[in-house]
């Protein structure tokens, strides 16, 4: 009986450790960045990306022609520093999650509220990179619109 407790501790044990997938992981990595963005936290928000991150939005001039702005992570991460506790709250669905070895793409849809009110909604297209210290964000391209959004 002792040996049968023993083999059923660590059986349950490696079972636990074992428990959270790639695409659990991924998910972290993306909800630890949203959670950052409404903390106003740039020391866990850097975590979240990786050294090389291309971060991209797609906009539109004023002809309506679709135009991609290119901004630094360090100049995101410090607008973010900037705000108060709670002021940026980006609430995002997983509607599309795919893994292939080191690298993972994520499709999330977005409300984004700036001070309790609604701005913006769109989708993020994330690209993770898993490297030996885990998923980090390398590319982040996004869509943002004031029609069409669903409260």
């Amino acid at each position: 009986m002792k040996y049968f407790l023993i083999a059923l501790t660590i059986q349950v044990c490696s079972f636990a450790a074992s428990a959270q997938t790639a695409e659990d992981s991924v998910k972290q990595v993306i909800t630890q960045l949203f959670t950052a963005m409404k903390n106003a936290d740039t020391t866990l928000l850097k975590t979240c990306f990786a050294d090389s991150m291309v971060l991209q939005t797609i906009t539109r001039d004023k002809s309506g022609s679709a135009v991609v702005v290119n901004e630094k992570a360090a100049g995101f991460i410090n607008s973010i520093g900037k705000l108060p506790a709670g002021a940026a709250d980006e609430q995002i669905q997983f509607e599309t999650l795919r893994i292939d070895g080191p690298l993972a793409i994520v499709w999330t849809p977005y409300k984004f509220y700036f001070n309790g009110k609604f701005s913006h909604c769109g989708a993020n297209s994330f690209q993770l990179v898993r490297f030996k210290e885990g998923w980090k964000i390398q590319y982040l391209i996004d869509t943002r619109r004031r029609v069409g959004c669903l409260e």
